[in-house]
């Protein structure tokens, strides 16, 4: 694998990323957040080695999706969640260094409320460079400024406290292997536990519903949570729209109208 700078190559049971180049926190990061989500009982890649240019994992066998692992995965996702974090927006614990998602430096501002810290760390600094690369246009961008204004004001806050996410959790940093779910790539950070399953089903997950089903018999989710998934991949497709083309510009505009529909601003 090969992505901009970064090199992995699989030796034996070992996977090995490289990159001279990168931020000196960047495989910290990567370290610092599997261990946090480790501790809280979620099976993860195994840190061998992590440097500032390097981080060894083991390497994970490959197995073939099932709704039987699929229910285990969403019980094992919501003790994770439940296990919790400092804040919204906290890195995990013991780690003082720069949070990233993928490639891309992510805030660690903590925040009081989930609306404000969702909108000025995760949705906006994406957004903004969204704008700058022509992914979103000027309507479009005050569209989604709206439904922004929405979200930091409140509308879709409640009374769960930070979650801890695994914070990038498409369908390629989830495993599957015998020994059942392993994930890969966090961007830890505490959250609201609805984030990472909004981003589950933004790329789609195999037997999605399986997971849904495990996670609730472990923490049942509050009523309507499937109505606000839209609200939950603005930051997703933020990201994707400031590095991946106006494809996921219009994505996020549609999410966004939805977010404002949802609360009854349009």
């Amino acid at each position: 694998m090969r992505s901009g700078r970064l090199f992995g190559v699989s030796t034996g049971d070992v996977f090995r990323k490289h990159d001279p180049h990168a931020h000196p926190d960047f495989f910290r990061a990567e370290a610092a957040g599997l261990a946090w989500l480790a501790e809280a009982g979620m099976p993860v890649a195994a840190v061998r080695s992590v440097s500032e240019h390097h981080i060894e994992l083991d390497r994970i066998a490959e197995a073939s999706p099932s709704a039987g692992t699929a229910r285990e995965f969403g019980a094992v996702l919501a003790r994770m969640h439940d296990a919790g974090a400092a804040g919204f927006g906290a890195a995990p614990d013991h780690y003082d260094g720069q949070l990233f998602i993928g490639r891309r430096p992510m805030s660690r501002t903590v925040h009081a409320t989930w609306g404000s810290f969702y909108i000025a760390e995760r949705v906006l600094p994406f957004l903004r460079i969204a704008v700058d690369a022509g992914s979103v246009t000027d309507r479009q961008c005050r569209d989604i400024e709206a439904a922004c204004d929405l979200v930091a004001a409140g509308a879709f806050d409640d009374d769960d406290p930070p979650s801890r996410l695994h914070g990038d959790l498409w369908n390629g940093n989830v495993l599957w292997s015998p020994r059942g779910v392993v994930l890969i790539d966090p961007a830890a950070h505490g959250g609201h536990r609805e984030t990472d399953l909004a981003m589950l089903a933004l790329f789609g997950c195999p037997h999605l519903g399986r997971v849904v089903d495990g996670y609730e018999s472990a923490h049942p989710l509050r009523a309507g949570w499937e109505h606000r998934v839209p609200v939950h991949q603005l930051h997703p497709l933020a990201v994707h729209a400031a590095g991946y083309g106006a494809g996921y510009g219009r994505e996020l505009h549609r999410a966004a109208l939805a977010t404002l529909e949802l609360g009854g601003s349009t």
